[in-house]
């Protein structure tokens, strides 16, 4: 089965080549990389095809992207017509992924019919810039659904491998569409869909570089949670749910019909007075995976910023 690594780039240098090394080293061969890089000053370029010099010509290709955030950059990567593949795998540029990263999520998506749109993902471990041990992201332990995906992305991207039939539904939102995070977007679009499965693996497969050109850090510790709750306070969180609402609705055609009623529950508790809202929100069912994430949520409501 052919996997499509979809990577994205932007002055990248420092740590490319060990990540595309890790490609290299993976115990499913059957891969071939895509780059969409964002106009990289740097040397970026050049490393890639460093390390791709021996290989065939059409294990790698390079695209322009459109230069509107990584967001719209994946998003455009994933779909180009141009990559066509049995599953597709979306990469950071600085991490480093387990020799058995893609055989992994390859058993669980080939258990998968092929017509149902199925995404894996999982934990990380983080790494510093070094490349030493820093700890792991938060293990979550409540089932991946549609009604956890409204409120919470529970997989980074750099862990994401999805079927065609995901792909697909990505492709047919658009590149274009206007969403927070294309992880985010992918989770709830096909936790959303009609038949579509999420996995959660809770073993890191992915090393995840912790280092000050992060433009999305890990959402483990203190710094992390105090970071959240200022977001929350500052109307980050009711602008993210407004703006995924809207894109979702845009796909409700592609959902099913729990997805669409807890949708539409949610969206019109947000704006109701006190106790018709918390009210509303309950009827929905969204929910986070912690303790802490949804006393996060109930305050949220409480003060009118979900």
């Amino acid at each position: 089965m052919k996997v499509s690594i979809l990577m994205c780039t932007y002055n990248g240098q420092r740590f490319l080549a060990e990540q595309i090394n890790s490609f290299e080293r993976q115990s499913h061969f059957n891969w071939s990389l895509a780059i969409s890089d964002d106009g990289s000053t740097d040397k970026t370029l050049e490393v890639v095809r460093s390390c791709a010099s021996d290989w065939p010509r059409e294990r790698l290709k390079i695209f322009s992207g459109p230069k509107k955030g990584f967001a719209a950059n994946f998003l455009s990567l994933t779909c180009r017509a141009e990559v066509q593949a049995d599953f597709y795998a979306w990469s950071d540029q600085d991490d480093i992924w387990n020799e058995d990263k893609l055989e992994t999520a390859l058993m669980w998506l080939q258990s998968v019919p092929a017509k149902v749109p199925a995404l894996y993902c999982g934990r990380t471990q983080l790494i510093s810039e070094l490349g030493i041990a820093a700890g792991q992201s938060p293990k979550f332990s409540q089932p991946p659904k549609f009604a956890n995906a409204l409120v919470q992305c529970i997989g980074g991207g750099n862990t994401m491998v999805f079927n065609h039939a995901a792909r697909e539904l990505l492709r047919e939102a658009g590149p274009h569409i206007a969403i927070v995070s294309h992880d985010w977007w992918a989770y709830q679009l096909v936790s959303g869909a009609k038949g579509g499965v999420v996995f959660y693996d809770p073993h890191a497969k992915t090393l995840y570089r912790q280092h000050k050109s992060n433009l999305v850090g890990s959402n483990a510790g203190w710094y992390a949670r105090l970071y959240r709750l200022w977001m929350v306070l500052h109307g980050r969180f009711n602008e993210w749910n407004r703006k995924n609402i809207r894109a979702l609705e845009v796909m409700s055609h592609r959902l099913d019909q729990q997805s669409v009623e807890t949708l539409s529950n949610f969206k019109a508790a947000r704006d109701q007075p006190l106790f018709p809202r918390l009210a509303g929100i309950r009827r929905s069912g969204v929910y986070r995976q912690t303790i802490g994430g949804n006393l996060g949520l109930l305050f949220a409501a409480l003060i009118r910023k979900i």
